[in-house]
């Protein structure tokens, strides 16, 4: 016994042919050219094809929802990047924050007067004396971990002398990280902090001279003429200063800098 679904196409096929006998001819062709043979058979053959087709339609569906797991797998994965994005420009956000605190309580010193900056240099090596048998962190390979590795000897363990060590090291390991301009930023405020003012001017110098587009190269160019200044080389503390004025002019170091020199 044929299927339900052989009953109903024969039964149109035949409604067809007996409704409208003057499109019997293209009805013919369009039945003959699915396959010869009986009408069950042609209706077998319809059938055929009609499974491959919802086959194919399933395949097809099967395909777009596999794309659309893609899709959501890529969203998800932009949402981690933006969050890591977030988070890492949150951390330079602190460092600055834990920077200008440091070259804060740095200037405060040099304002009232020689005597205040030596014991601040005195109280960093007493701190850094006190673990001076603390070796610098060991580098894993990555600039980021070391990097953060460095600066918590900084902040965190107050070990100064080791994170000069750990700091020289790591820009010579990494000299294409982002945090190049930082490290040679904490470099120039701890041998400054230490009262070694040649080393200091070396590397604030090499903030502005590779890094000049680095939020930290006004300031950093700053402090140079504040070293001139206090080796009482008038001449080159005053060209330093302009320097700034004219290099970063709208910057708080600027403003600073036109402070001192209206002092000089």
């Amino acid at each position: 016994m044929m299927s339900n679904f052989r009953l109903h196409l024969l039964s149109l096929s035949l409604l067809v042919g007996l409704a409208a006998p003057l499109g019997a001819a293209n009805a013919q062709a369009s039945i003959s050219s699915v396959g010869s043979g009986s009408v069950e058979d042609r209706v077998t053959t319809l059938e055929r094809i009609s499974n491959a087709q919802a086959q194919l339609l399933q395949q097809l569906q099967q395909q777009m929802s596999d794309n659309q797991s893609d899709i959501d797998s890529l969203r998800g994965q932009i949402q981690q990047n933006s969050y890591q994005l977030n988070q890492v420009i949150e951390r330079q956000k602190q460092l600055y924050q834990q920077i200008d605190s440091l070259s804060s309580g740095s200037n405060g010193a040099q304002a009232s007067g020689g005597a205040d900056a030596a014991a601040a240099g005195a109280a960093a090596s007493a701190d850094s004396g006190s673990s001076a048998s603390s070796a610098a962190p060991a580098q894993t390979g990555d600039a980021n971990t070391d990097y953060n590795a460095a600066v918590a000897l900084i902040l965190e363990k107050k070990q100064y002398d080791q994170a000069i060590t750990a700091l020289q090291a790591w820009v010579k390991k990494y000299p294409d990280s982002t945090y190049q301009p930082n490290a040679n930023y904490w470099l120039g405020q701890l041998y400054y902090n230490k009262g070694k003012k040649d080393d200091s001017a070396y590397y604030f110098a090499t903030v502005v001279k590779n890094y000049a587009k680095s939020p930290k190269a006004p300031e950093a160019l700053f402090k140079v003429g504040v070293i001139m200044q206090e080796k009482n080389d008038t001449a080159k503390a005053k060209a330093v200063f302009q320097q700034v004025i004219k290099q970063f002019p709208n910057s708080d170091s600027a403003k600073q800098a036109q402070k001192r020199l209206a002092g000089l």
